[in-house]
């Protein structure tokens, strides 16, 4: 397994090692160990989570305000555009983001430390999307930023995979944009 770097400290792409071949392939998706020496972090996970949604659907940008969850997040099925904003108030980072592609080909991860919000959107006609967190889920404590705000400016590559408005929840459609969270 091996750790890239991708601008927001606290954020990083994880590649497993995979090995393959004509029968099909083996990795290694979970090691504590080589986790925490490739992350540089000592985080234990308490909760697996496993969705499954349809092309266009946007899940997020969701946090906790207390009870923050770090998480590791993988796509064993389908493919998703998978974003991370930085939300930490004292970050220099604050309100930037970073988006990559997560798919069942590409066997990626992605670690999203405590203090970002987090969303993905669906590429493929379904996708599912596993991940496991560092705290609990809290509906008390839960929260949405507003997928579309101008002031973080995620570029979603709606238009490139014909779809003309991402499917969110009620909830998601009611989220706060950054300048009021």
């Amino acid at each position: 397994m091996k750790a890239i770097e991708t601008g927001l400290p606290g954020v990083l792409i994880i590649e497993p090692k995979v090995f393959g071949d004509a029968r099909g392939f083996f990795f290694e998706s979970f090691n504590q160990r080589v986790f925490d020496e490739i992350t540089g972090t000592n985080h234990q996970f308490v909760q697996d989570n496993h969705s499954r949604s349809t092309k266009g659907v946007l899940r997020g940008l969701h946090y906790q305000v207390q009870q923050p969850q770090g998480k590791l997040v993988r796509v064993v099925s389908g493919k998703v555009f998978d974003v991370a904003v930085d939300i930490r108030k004292d970050s220099p980072k604050f309100g930037q983001w970073f988006g990559v592609e997560l798919s069942a080909e590409n066997q990626r991860m992605l670690w999203i430390s405590p203090g970002f919000a987090h969303g993905f959107l669906v590429l493929s006609e379904s996708a599912d999307f596993l991940y496991k967190t560092t705290d609990y889920y809290a509906p008390q404590f839960e929260a949405s930023l507003a997928w579309d705000d101008p002031d973080v400016g995620v570029d979603w590559p709606l238009a490139e995979n014909k779809i003309s408005k991402p499917l969110v929840s009620d909830k998601d459609g009611r989220a706060k944009q950054l300048k009021n969270i």
